[in-house]
């Protein structure tokens, strides 16, 4: 028996259940860390979307490099 397959009967509930829910319930958190990081840096930029923080970075008024070590330091 795998390990989910022991965790699913720990929880009663079917392997691909436990599986799909798992991966649902990982992409949705993973989803709120990248929000929280783009709401900070938008904060931070003083936009209100990537797209407008896109537009800044193309006129020229911030640098690509020092916005994209703000968001893989996050």
């Amino acid at each position: 028996m795998t390990r989910v397959e022991q965790l699913a009967r720990e929880l009663d509930m079917q392997p691909d259940s436990l599986i799909r829910q798992s991966i649902e319930f990982f992409l949705r958190h993973k989803l709120k860390m990248i929000e929280s990081e783009l709401f900070l840096l938008s904060r931070k930029y003083g936009v209100k979307t990537v797209t407008e923080l896109d537009k800044l970075i193309k006129e020229g008024k911030f640098h690509e490099e020092g916005t994209f070590e703000d968001s893989t330091d996050a």
